[in-house]
Parts: structure tokens; C-alpha cells; sequence
């Protein structure tokens, strides 16, 4: 089995940082996402930026960090 291209990993780990994020907030409650993924010479760079409204249910900073991992992990998925 030949390794994914640059931009499958980079779809693949977008795809799941965006699919967190609205598993875990309604998209009423997301007033800005900017999911910004990179991957050169076999290195991931995953950069997620969150903004809700005041009254969401959960941390924002919290969810952020758990979409870099779902995003790290579905990668990591790919080349298993």
C-alpha cells in the first residue's frame, strides 16, 4: 500500500479537527473557525483557531486542543 499524498494527510486531519469541533458545540454557538493544517517532509502542523458565543456549553480552549489531537490521530490513522 503506497503512503497518502500531502493532500489527503492535510484534508484528513482537517476533516477531523472540523468534525470535533461540531461534535462538541452546536453551530449556532461557533461564531469563528479557522482550521490551518501543513505537512512538509513528513511534518503535521495543525493550527485551530475557536471562537463562540459567551453562552457555549464547554471550553473553547479545551475543544481546540482536543481537535489538534483528532486531527494528529487521524493522521497518524493514515499511515498505520
Amino acid at each position: 500500500m503506497s503512503e497518502p499524498t500531502d493532500e489527503t494527510v492535510v484534508q484528513t486531519a482537517a476533516e477531523a479537527a472540523e468534525g470535533l469541533v461540531f461534535a462538541r458545540f452546536a453551530n449556532s454557538d461557533v461564531t469563528d473557525l479557522d482550521i490551518t493544517v501543513g505537512f512538509d517532509d513528513g511534518m503535521l502542523e495543525v493550527d485551530v483557531y475557536l471562537n463562540t458565543v459567551d453562552d457555549a456549553e464547554g471550553d473553547p480552549d479545551e475543544v481546540v486542543q482536543e481537535a489538534v489531537e483528532a486531527a494528529e490521530d487521524a493522521v497518524d490513522d493514515l499511515f498505520a
